[in-house]
């Protein structure tokens, strides 16, 4: 049995992702109101890759 919200106010999201959604389907499949390379180039610049901290190459 799928989990639901336990209230349905908005979720805080940063502003460059304002309007994001991702549900999933009856299949299984992730199903997002934005493209998959929007969403990397996102995490890219704003996340911390901390297998990459220290690599010299990069």
């Amino acid at each position: 049995m799928p989990r639901k919200r336990k209230n349905n106010k908005e979720l805080k999201v940063n502003p460059e992702l304002d309007g994001f959604d991702i549900t999933v389907d009856t299949f299984g499949e992730l199903k997002t109101t934005y493209d998959i390379d929007k969403i990397n180039d996102f995490l890219n610049k704003n996340v911390d890759d901390k297998k990459l901290r220290d690599r010299e190459d990069l």
